[in-house]
């Protein structure tokens, strides 16, 4: 299982949403490629980011961070946010992306969903952000008519290899992730899992480590210092050997 250190950008900045909410925000750093280096030190071959704002307007406000961040690490990126557009994800992908992430609009538009993957194959994954048992949509603000073990399954069919999994009730509040979620989720397809949302202690990655996921996201348990990337690192590779 790889670690991926998170990095969610708002006005050029690193911050932490609670719950997905964008009045419960905290900023961390006025310099996120300084965060990014310093994930990169620890250990950690990945980097997950997410804009924000981008997640809001569809648009890519914070590219200008996004290039930074890239350019000052040998950290592999995942990027999503508002990714409802092709030029959206070459954008991305130019600026250095292993990995780009469709959300909403994997939701509520097939079409560009199906022709992103063919275009973009494995550089496509799709996020599944997960509230009541139906995936969410538009910065987690409304929630869709799917349930998440159907639509996981349709994303399986349609060819998406990688799956970035949240339950956003989990997240940022610091109380333990869904194991449950990820156990069924591992057993109903067979593509990269990536789970995130309230990863907050070595016991939680030692945990999901049972499931042979492709990756747990970290996000405000390492702002808070509740987890030590080399830490978690260590534990996988470990795990790995």
């Amino acid at each position: 299982m790889n670690i991926f250190p998170a990095i969610d950008l708002y006005g050029g900045k690193c911050v932490r949403l609670f719950k997905g909410d964008y009045n419960e925000m905290t900023v961390y750093s006025d310099h996120p490629e300084e965060i990014a280096q310093k994930f990169l030190e620890s250990g950690a071959e990945h980097i997950h980011i997410v804009d924000l704002e981008g997640a809001k307007t569809g648009e890519t406000p914070n590219i200008e961070t996004v290039k930074k961040i890239i350019a000052s690490t040998s950290l592999k990126a995942e990027i999503g946010g508002g990714v409802r557009s092709e030029k959206v994800i070459e954008t991305y992908l130019n600026a250095g992306a292993e990995r780009v992430i469709l959300g909403t609009a994997a939701v509520s538009d097939r079409a560009f969903l199906e022709s992103a993957v063919k275009n973009f194959g494995k550089a496509v994954a799709v996020g599944v952000d997960i509230k009541d048992g139906f995936v969410a949509v538009k910065g987690w603000t409304e929630k869709s008519e799917y349930k998440y073990e159907d639509f996981c399954r349709e994303m399986e069919a349609l060819g998406v290899s990688t799956l970035i999994c949240t339950d956003i009730s989990k997240d940022g509040a610091m109380k333990g992730t869904n194991l449950g979620l990820y156990k069924k989720l591992s057993e109903s397809v067979k593509m990269n899992i990536i789970a995130s949302g309230g990863v907050s202690s070595l016991e939680d990655v030692k945990n999901l480590l049972k499931y042979n996921l492709y990756g747990a996201i970290i996000g405000k348990a390492y702002y808070t210092g509740a987890i030590s990337i080399s830490d978690a690192v260590a534990l996988c590779k470990e795990k790995n050997l």
